[in-house]
């Protein structure tokens, strides 16, 4: 059966944008032949030959290899194909099922701007948002400053992180990535291990306009306090409160999917009206 519907699917005729795979005939200078079987041959020349001069140099006589129907016959008769294009559709198909199966990719950094980090993945350019960068690598800069948040991201330059493929649109070429997606698992599960009211010791790791991120427990897991929640008076600056480096005991006061709230003012007591 499988055989049968193979051998209709090549019976059908061709069309453009089609992939298609070729076996090697000849190589000559400017062109490239491919034995396409029941549907003729295929020709690879001028302008799609030099752009794909580095992916053909090693083909030889034989060689299977994928291209993507541009015109179906030529003034030659051959059907005319491109490397390139059937090279970058495989590629945005290999990662969508990247994507479907929530695979972890290891990626470069390669630059930086005010909204996030700049990587490649088999030469497609992904963006990976401050938004979707780990706790632990977020930038937690005080009052927001721009300038100072590229500067941290301009850190990351060069350094490798596991990411998630967190959207992608072949159309408009967009490649956008995830570092906390697969945090979120581990995350949840180990937050099994806590509920609401348990008094938990940590260290304050920023401090930010809206509070201070704190990292509790043997897991390093990180919580927020918000600003609200830091003292029975009011607080406009978490400074005033806490510092980089302290050591603090809060109590858990919401734990929503893989997010910890903590309050300080919890373990205070309510001031008495006077």
């Amino acid at each position: 059966m499988k055989n049968i519907l193979e051998k209709n699917e090549l019976m059908k005729p061709p069309r453009v944008g089609e992939i298609v795979e070729g076996r090697v005939i000849t190589k000559e200078r400017g062109a490239l032949f491919l034995d396409l079987g029941p549907r003729g041959t295929g020709i690879i020349y001028g302008k799609e030959f030099y752009e794909a001069k580095e992916a053909i140099k090693d083909l030889k006589e034989g060689d299977m290899v994928f291209a993507k129907i541009i015109e179906l016959e030529n003034e030659e008769g051959y059907i005319v194909l491109s490397i390139t294009g059937a090279s970058k559709e495989l590629t945005w198909e290999k990662l969508k099922q990247k994507k479907e199966k929530k695979e972890e990719i290891s990626v470069k950094v390669l630059g930086a701007n005010k909204g996030g980090l700049l990587t490649e993945i088999s030469g497609i350019t992904g963006f990976l948002p401050v938004s979707q960068l780990s706790l632990q690598h977020y930038p937690k800069v005080k009052g927001g400053d721009t300038s100072q948040i590229l500067r941290e991201l301009q850190k990351f330059i060069g350094k490798e992180l596991e990411v998630q493929i967190f959207d992608l649109d072949p159309k408009t070429e967009k490649l956008i990535l995830s570092e906390k997606a697969k945090e979120i698992k581990r995350r949840k599960e180990i937050l099994k291990n806590y509920k609401v009211g348990d008094v938990v010791e940590g260290e304050v790791t920023g401090l930010v306009n809206f509070g201070a991120f704190v990292k509790f427990g043997p897991e390093n897991l990180e919580g927020l306090i918000h600003i609200s929640e830091m003292d029975w008076k009011i607080v406009e600056d978490p400074a005033e409160i806490v510092k980089i480096g302290d050591k603090v005991r809060a109590k858990i006061i919401e734990i929503s999917d893989d997010k910890v709230s903590l309050s300080l003012k919890a373990l205070k007591k309510i001031p008495q009206m006077k």
